[in-house]
């Protein structure tokens, strides 16, 4: 009997340093290598108020999975690329392809968790393999449970940060032959590299972090990561991993790479640090699952906020009466791209003083944000508005003294024009009945 199974492609665009496409190529006789269209859910549709994704994300993802396709056609392969959910998809491959195999991402996200249930439940018969294809350390290498994840990230780090980091390994040699899927493949529009603010794809990808790793910025990464909007201050290594067109040990390896010729410092460790707080986020979703997106967070303390439309969208245009959140908010709808300060900033601004509940945010991140990542991005909105791994609670910033802090001159301000369209926010009560001004 033929082996013939199904790629599900999702967060891990590429094939360098992908096991999972190495195990596929050694067990299979046929592959059939999907790629399903992200759609907006009803829950993402109702927090983000969008019925699309921003088109810089879009673009993004379009030019990476064309990326993909150009990779697998060397390997005399193709993909498929569904604009239907995943569930019909392989529910039809399985029924008319006899699909024996599956291999899909240990996913961190909820959905696609749920997609394997439900898919291994109705066939199973199916062989399904999974590997955490996106971390820097295997389930069996951390020294607890998933579910006994330490309740911080200071807790997790000194526990994981002296295991050793297995190296990238390389693209495999071979891929088994395609099925002739009578489906219609999608064809993503594309517009242009050049005219995008960072091309999508394993190839740009990989030469964004050659290039990075070419200059000295690591050595002074500590110093600079929270500059507002500088191309080296940070390594901007992020969109590229949360679609894994760029796994995280691949970047390690170039980085012991570059201590070995330029030298170890606070900064270079800095680097890993931050990777490690993305590695805790995604075992944090993976403990949490379904809890990392309600209001009360994972010790369901219900945060006091309610939702005033008029103040969220003032937040989302950049209309807010604080300058700094403005020019952030005009960067991302622009670009796809905030500092981490940046988000910060805007977070506790939507949290704090407009009194909105934090999902509201974080759905519109993820509509919007070129390095959307499930678990960073919710985790980190929880994180900062007291319902999630922070055990001080929820976090303010005082705009004003971070605009003195980071944006002294306001270069940053004026070139996103955040004091174009400042705006009071006391125009409506919470029923939306309007307030009058002050002097009436």
């Amino acid at each position: 009997m033929k082996r013939i199974g199904v790629y599900w492609f999702t967060h891990d665009l590429r094939v360098n340093d992908n096991q999972l496409l190495h195990k596929a190529a050694q067990e299979l006789d046929e592959l059939i290598c999907l790629y399903c269209v992200a759609k907006i859910t009803p829950f993402l549709q109702r927090f983000s108020q969008r019925h699309k994704l921003g088109s810089a994300r879009q673009q993004f993802i379009n030019q990476a999975v064309h990326d993909l396709l150009q990779s697998l056609r060397r390997y005399d392969q193709t993909l498929l690329v569904m604009d239907r959910d995943p569930v019909t998809v392989l529910r039809y491959l399985i029924e008319h392809h006899q699909v024996t195999h599956l291999y899909c991402d240990q996913f961190s996200g909820y959905d696609e968790q749920q997609v394997c249930k439900q898919i291994t439940r109705e066939f199973p018969t199916l062989v399904l393999s999974q590997l955490a294809n996106n971390t820097l350390f295997e389930q069996g290498q951390l020294p607890f449970s998933v579910t006994e994840l330490p309740n911080t990230f200071t807790q997790f780090r000194k526990l994981v940060e002296t295991l050793p980091i297995v190296l990238p390994c390389s693209r495999p040699s071979f891929l088994p032959p395609p099925v002739n899927v009578q489906l219609p493949s999608v064809h993503l529009p594309l517009v242009a590299p050049e005219q995008t603010l960072y091309p999508g794809g394993e190839a740009a990808g990989i030469v964004h972090c050659q290039h990075y790793f070419a200059t000295t910025s690591a050595s002074h990464y500590k110093e600079t990561r929270n500059a507002l909007d500088d191309e080296l201050a940070s390594t901007k290594f992020s969109p590229w991993l949360a679609l894994g067109c760029v796994s995280p040990k691949t970047i390690v390896a170039m980085l012991r790479h570059y201590e070995a010729q330029q030298g170890q410092n606070e900064s270079t460790y800095w680097i890993v640090f931050e990777l490690l707080w993305r590695e805790y986020f995604y075992w944090y979703a993976r403990k949490y699952q379904s809890a990392l997106f309600q209001f009360a967070g994972i010790h369901h303390k219900r945060p006091l906020t309610s939702f005033y439309a008029s103040r969220f969208l003032q937040w989302v245009k950049g209309h807010t009466p604080y300058p700094i959140v403005n020019a952030c908010m005009n960067q991302l709808n622009e670009t796809g791209y905030m500092s981490n300060r940046g988000r910060q900033l805007v977070a506790s601004c939507l949290i704090h003083e407009l009194g909105l509940d934090w999902r509201y945010g974080a759905a519109y991140f993820e509509t919007q944000l070129l390095d959307y990542d499930v678990a960073s991005n919710w985790g980190n909105w929880q994180y900062l508005a007291g319902v999630g791994a922070d055990p001080r609670g929820s976090r303010q910033f005082n705009l004003d003294k971070q605009t003195e802090l980071y944006d002294p001159e306001r270069r940053f301000i004026k070139r996103w024009h955040g004091e174009d369209n400042v705006t009071d926010i006391y125009d409506v009560d919470m029923a939306d009945w309007p307030i009058l001004p002050k002097d009436k």
